[in-house]
């Protein structure tokens, strides 16, 4: 599935003070406790400590992690997603996460045509904002709803005057609903410390209506988590509050086991690779310079790959597959086959070009390299061929990068989906602009950055499979999805 927009916001109050006359005198009181907090209550206490930790959030890296479910394997999931918990009281609600749009909606009650039930085993919910008791709806002349008219149509509800979105994705789907604001809950690690509950109000969407593929409860999930750039992504609020840096990463699990781990903040390893984010566009476009296959340049105009409003290059964690423009898939794809004539032949299974393999397809199909500006990215047959299993159980690989136009709209555009973004650390630096790569076995725990890097030390914490910090010595995890 192919994202449009995404999510939250942050509501800016204004605060009335009374007036106070040139000759008040203002006076300071320090009040000190022991280490148990002696001498105070435990509410002052709590809130001593919410103050402090709110102050080291600001001099240290925040950190927040979603630990994953799903896989990139279209057989069993083909996407992942994680557990978003809001509203008062709190209720959790799983969200597929979305590089490709930019805001968070879940399903509202009432919902035209949204699934009741899922096919990945989860429990799906509807938010009810009759049943939280801070959700405020977002009026249509709020400045963020005019903002929001760059990522979807301008919706204005009558007669209740809301402001409303109608998201459209690349398969055909589509969602329409309101905005609303309302608690985000959400475990926040500061430095080495353990991590603390956090509550800010966001603003999201309330979807009430689906068609297309979100209706359908084979993938279903309560909604999309969208990571974009706008300022109504979660990314975005949760910055400009200061509870999180501006950057995110995410370890996608390959498809045997699935899961991996999603932070707001940045994942720091030893190998990681860069390229510069295109500037002005609506996608996290890269300048993808060219391709190479076993260590040979495809015959390829670069300006296949240029990116302008129909054509570029887009890292996009919301479509499973992956889509070659149309004028640089045949140089590709008969390539692969050349190179693997000698060992296996072509043959067409319920429509797709794939070919039966009996022993490790490493040792068959050639490796292939993506040249963007200033960096490379190491592509394994893994990486390019989804594995399938005929009616008599034979194993039969076939290819997982398609023809763009064959199922998206756009037969200029090249979309890198969880079929190349898993087994690999995507680190995506909002801040200076780029996004960065390597490979990375996702079951094992990750080390965030928890403290701005001055060139001198790194601050850093270590995260497992459930999200949770692991002060011990990195060890494998398996990713559990919690």
């Amino acid at each position: 599935m192919l994202g449009v927009g995404l999510i939250l916001i942050g509501f800016i109050s204004s605060l009335s003070l009374p007036a106070v006359s040139a000759s008040a005198i203002l006076k300071l009181q320090h009040i000190y406790a022991n280490k148990e907090g002696r001498g105070m209550s435990n509410e002052q206490f709590q809130m001593l400590k919410a103050h402090d930790r709110g102050r080291h959030s600001r001099m240290l890296n925040s950190v927040v992690a979603f630990p994953l479910g799903g896989s990139s394997d279209p057989f069993i999931a083909g996407l992942y997603y994680t557990k978003v918990v809001l509203g008062t009281p709190p209720r959790a609600y799983y969200v597929q996460i979305d590089t490709g749009s930019d805001v968070l909606w879940v399903n509202c009650r009432p919902c035209n045509a949204c699934p009741v039930t899922s096919g990945l085993g989860i429990t799906l919910n509807f938010f009810d904002t009759q049943g939280s008791s801070t959700t405020s709806p977002l009026p249509c002349e709020d400045a963020k709803c005019i903002a929001s008219n760059q990522i979807s149509d301008y919706l204005c509800t009558l007669p209740d005057h809301y402001c409303g979105y109608n998201f459209a994705y690349g398969d055909g789907s589509s969602t329409l609903g309101y905005y609303v604001s309302d608690l985000f809950h959400f475990n926040q690690i500061v430095g080495d410390d353990e991590p603390y509950n956090t509550s800010p109000s966001i603003i999201f969407g309330c979807s009430f209506n689906q068609s297309g593929d979100l209706t359908k409860p084979e993938r279903a999930v309560d909604g999309i988590f969208g990571f974009g750039q706008h300022e109504l992504s979660v990314v975005s609020q949760l910055h400009s509050k200061g509870l999180a840096p501006n950057v995110f990463s995410h370890c996608l699990q390959g498809p045997d086991r699935g899961g991996g781990i999603m932070v707001l903040g940045e994942i720091i390893e030893p190998g990681i690779v860069y390229t510069p984010i295109v500037q002005s566009q609506a996608h996290y476009n890269l300048n993808l310079l060219g391709i190479a296959v076993n260590g040979q340049n495809l015959p390829i105009d670069p300006q296949v790959f240029t990116t302008t409003n129909t054509r570029g290059t887009i890292v996009d964690c919301g479509t499973t597959l992956a889509y070659l423009a149309e004028e640089a898939y045949d140089s590709f794809f008969n390539t692969i086959v050349a190179a693997v004539s000698k060992s296996t032949q072509l043959v067409m299974y319920k429509g797709d070009p794939c070919f039966f393999i009996s022993n490790s397809i490493d040792e068959i199909f050639p490796p292939v390299t993506l040249y963007f500006e200033g960096a490379a990215m190491e592509l394994k047959p893994q990486d390019y061929l989804v594995q399938q299993t005929t009616s008599d159980n034979t194993p039969i690989w076939c290819m997982g990068w398609l023809k763009s136009g064959a199922h998206t709209n756009d037969k200029k555009m090249t979309i890198l989906g969880d079929l190349v973004l898993k087994d690999k650390i995507f680190v995506y630096d909002l801040e200076n602009q780029r996004i960065g790569w390597t490979n990375y076995d996702c079951s094992s725990t990750v080390n965030v950055s928890t403290a701005p890097d001055d060139n001198k030390s790194i601050h850093s914490a270590t995260l497992n499979g459930s999200g949770s910090v692991d002060k011990a010595k990195p060890t494998k995890s398996q990713g559990q999805f919690m």
